[in-house]
């Protein structure tokens, strides 16, 4: 009973992005029919742990083999949707591209998801996550001064610029579809995606809030009440008193209240302040400063691990992190007051439902027979 419940997807089964975008609509009731490649090679119990797959059918399909072309096509004319993640011409080589598809069914909205994009001088280039945060400006950012940029592993182009405008993209062109019965292309880049990501930052830079040079300014750990610190145990607190009041919670409960401090926003006093507070939080462990600052607004948390982070009682209250088949995973997001998502199940075996799948799309069992028989199913 999902918001996106009634609407049919068809999934060219990738990896990164792609999955992630086809999870978040599964998650909020979408059917989602993934193909996988057949023959694909997996360990024993490994494909059923993969968390971006969950909530949906798998069918086996060699998209090479012919007649394959005709199996996505068929597909296509009673799905919404469908998501791909080739480099631009291929699925149009393989007979399933935009113009091919949206033939059988115009109102389908085709959605593709690459890292340069349809176009530019780069669209045909290989990259990853890394290559396209750096070219959108963004990778750059993040990192301490003086010190090389440090990747915030793949979530700023992969899942955040990637896959989360790919799933934005394809519900927002199928809202107007609403008015117009018409399907259309989103071509979802994660370079582009990525920028847009940074637009608050293009804001403070043209303010004259943003220094060129990372990890100076008030975001980026230039600031000494906006940091991470290490705790007496060798753990870390995160600390992000930014504003007057909530950064006098924080001089008062770790004691500097009483001493002549510097202005907060003197970017002058920024780096003695910095090696103060260094210093104070090393004085008790990370546990002893989170009982210090029950209760009070300072903007203070721990950092958790991702093994502590499912039992974290707000987490635990609010059922951030559920467990599906024995894999801790988050909980689908964001949350609806009638239409909540819900987890379909767990991740399949690439092919587990080819055969009822296809029925269910209006396959016939001849039909899914002759196509085993070619090879095209498996």
């Amino acid at each position: 009973m999902g918001a996106l419940s009634g609407i049919r997807i068809v999934e060219v089964a990738g990896i990164g992005p792609g999955p992630f975008a086809a999870m978040m609509l599964a998650d909020m009731g979408a059917e989602v029919l993934r193909l996988d490649r057949s023959g694909q090679s997996w360990k024993v119990g490994r494909a059923e742990m993969d968390v971006l797959n969950r909530g949906r059918r798998s069918v086996a399909i060699d998209l090479k083999a012919s007649g394959a072309a005709g199996v996505v096509l068929r597909l296509v004319e009673s799905a919404d949707a469908l998501l791909e993640g080739f480099r631009p011409g291929v699925a149009e080589r393989l007979g399933i591209g935009p113009d091919a598809c949206l033939a059988r069914n115009p109102g389908l909205v085709y959605g593709r998801m690459t890292g340069f994009g349809q176009d530019g001088p780069l669209a045909g280039a290989a990259g990853h996550d890394i290559d396209y945060i750096a070219i959108a400006g963004v990778l750059d950012r993040f990192g301490r001064a003086g010190e090389r940029p440090l990747p915030p592993m793949n979530l700023v182009g992969d899942f955040g610029g990637g896959g989360m405008y790919l799933a934005f993209g394809v519900v927002c062109a199928l809202l107007e579809r609403q008015h117009s019965g018409r399907g259309q292309v989103v071509d979802a880049a994660m370079v582009d995606g990525a920028a847009s990501l940074g637009a608050m930052l293009w804001g403070m830079r043209a303010m004259g809030l943003l220094d060129d040079e990372r990890g100076t300014s008030l975001l980026d750990t230039g600031a000494p009440c906006y940091d991470v610190y290490e705790t007496a145990d060798g753990k870390h607190l995160a600390v992000g008193a930014l504003e007057p009041q909530f950064y006098a919670a924080l001089t008062e409960r770790t004691g500097l209240a009483g001493e002549d401090l510097p202005a907060q926003m003197d970017r002058s006093s920024w780096p003695a302040m910095k090696e103060r507070m260094t210093a104070l939080f090393l004085t008790r462990t990370r546990d002893e400063w989170v009982a210090a600052f029950e209760g009070v607004d300072a903007c203070v948390a721990p950092v958790l691990t991702m093994a502590e982070a499912p039992d974290h009682p707000h987490n635990r209250a609010r059922g951030t992190f559920v467990e599906v088949a024995g894999v801790t995973q988050p909980a689908p997001a964001p949350r609806f007051s009638r239409t909540p998502g819900a987890i379909a199940g767990p991740p399949a075996t690439p092919g587990a439902h080819t055969d009822a799948a296809l029925a269910d799309w209006g396959f016939s069992g001849d039909e899914i027979g002759t196509l085993r028989a070619d090879g095209v199913i498996s």
